[in-house]
């Protein structure tokens, strides 16, 4: 009898968890809309992170915009990790994958083989697309490259952030990404989903 009970406790507390989580992004999105000017850095609090709204998949976003030349996209992958590529144009995406070969994709095949349904864009507090027109031109360039991929220490992210410009920079994660992206544009960063 008592192990229904803890699966009910269990059940309860993540429902919890679940709606605490819903109401915080809400809330993240009010505040947003609060704000006439684009929030820079130096508007942050002391410890407030540079990253005010993450992708998911499981949570609405109301913010939908359209993608810029430049764009920094992402999709999720298992729910836990996300795997980020460059818009180039109407309907292609560049990314580094698995393998470790560069390649030019659509944007149906870029969620196609990930469990993330939806693709983000890099964004300020005003919706505008992190853009960067020459980090699109450096990807190009790669197209039909292959590095040696590494988890770690050569992923998808170290791709769009040397792009980006940030050579030297050690970018493993996609927060890692974020926060070079947050420096490199001296932005608040919101990933909304894109209107593709």
């Amino acid at each position: 009898m008592p192990l229904p009970l803890l699966w009910l406790g269990a059940a309860a507390v993540s429902a919890f968890a679940v709606k605490s989580a819903a109401d915080d992004r809400k809330a993240q999105q009010k505040q947003r809309s609060r704000y006439r000017k684009v929030q820079s850095l130096m508007d942050l609090e002391r410890h407030e992170s540079p990253i005010a709204i993450y992708p998911s998949d499981y949570f609405s976003t109301e913010q939908r915009v359209k993608p810029a030349v430049g764009s920094i996209v992402c999709c999720g992958i298992g729910g836990v990790l996300d795997h980020t590529g460059i818009w180039v144009d109407d309907d292609t995406i560049i990314e580094l994958d698995g393998e470790g070969l560069i390649k030019p994709i659509s944007v149906k095949r870029f969620t196609k083989e990930r469990s993330g349904k939806h693709i983000f864009i890099a964004c300020d507090s005003n919706a505008t697309p992190l853009a960067c027109a020459s980090a699109a031109d450096k990807a190009i360039a790669q197209i039909f490259q292959a590095r040696k991929y590494h988890v770690l220490d050569n992923n998808c992210h170290r791709f769009i952030w040397q792009c980006l410009g940030g050579e030297h920079e050690k970018v493993i994660t996609f927060k890692d990404l974020n926060l070079c992206m947050a420096k490199k544009f001296n932005r608040k960063i919101y990933w909304d989903l894109c209107d593709c």
